[in-house]
């Protein structure tokens, strides 16, 4: 039976790839590479980056696959994601069938780490296929290092969530924010909040901002527009944080 591959490879920077993930690509015959048009380009080039840094002599076979369309506003959320789930797993079932061999190993490239906030795991778990997982750097752990702050405060949990779910549910502890395309950091109405923000974590493009929430939220927004027109897309992660006296 065919091994498929999920291997993290990163928020963005291409030294931010673990030896683990090097091997892993090294012993790789296919990759599985989503096509998510041409306004990101950018995405697919990282991965090319990073096979021909570290994978300069493997001869890989590689398969582009089309990324169903889904309603990124849709009424009932969690049956339009189960629903492209189950379009993504009849694509990449079919596919695995044309391209795969009895004894070839397949693989997913996945921006950060596989198991936060991707879809990749879930939809190999409902096919009848082997496969292992790749740990990697994640965007929260991007966000932290550049900022140069710790996750947690001392004793202190951490929330991590997303923006459509921030909106609904004020933060009630240090909270990480993934997948908010609507800047719902401007919902948080806490004046003491301050906001370590981060997008295009560890490109050249990197851009970040930090302070207390009310004073630079405005500014976040306009940034993160001005970037979103300039490339077409962007990714940004950021934590929200109520200062809290330091425990004896």
């Amino acid at each position: 039976m065919p091994k498929i591959r999920v291997i993290g490879i990163g928020a963005g920077h291409p030294e931010q790839i673990t030896v683990q993930a090097i091997n892993a690509i090294n012993s790789t015959d296919v990759l599985f590479i989503t096509d998510k048009g041409s306004d990101k380009d950018d995405l697919a080039e990282f991965r090319r980056d990073i096979i021909e840094r570290y994978a300069p002599d493997r001869k890989f076979r590689i398969v582009r696959i089309p990324d169903p369309a889904r309603d990124r506003n849709p009424g009932n959320y969690p049956a339009a994601v189960q629903t492209w789930h189950e379009q993504r797993a009849a694509l990449y079932e079919s596919l695995f069938r044309e391209h795969l061999q009895t004894n070839d190993t397949g693989a997913f490239l996945v921006w950060g780490d596989p198991s936060l906030y991707d879809s990749t795991i879930r939809i190999l778990e409902t096919l009848n296929v082997d496969f292992d997982v790749i740990p990697g750097i994640t965007a929260i752990q991007a966000l932290t290092a550049t900022h140069r702050i710790p996750l947690n405060q001392i004793g202190a949990p951490v929330h991590i969530t997303t923006g459509r779910l921030l909106a609904a549910n004020p933060p009630v502890a240090d909270t990480v924010v993934m997948l908010d395309g609507e800047c719902a950091f401007n919902t948080v109405t806490d004046e003491e909040t301050e906001i370590y923000w981060g997008a295009y974590l560890g490109t050249p493009d990197e851009v970040l901002l930090k302070g207390r929430l009310k004073d630079v939220a405005p500014t976040i927004q306009q940034t993160r527009e001005t970037q979103r027109l300039r490339k077409g897309w962007i990714m940004d992660t950021y934590l929200l944080r109520k200062p809290r006296r330091a425990r004896d």
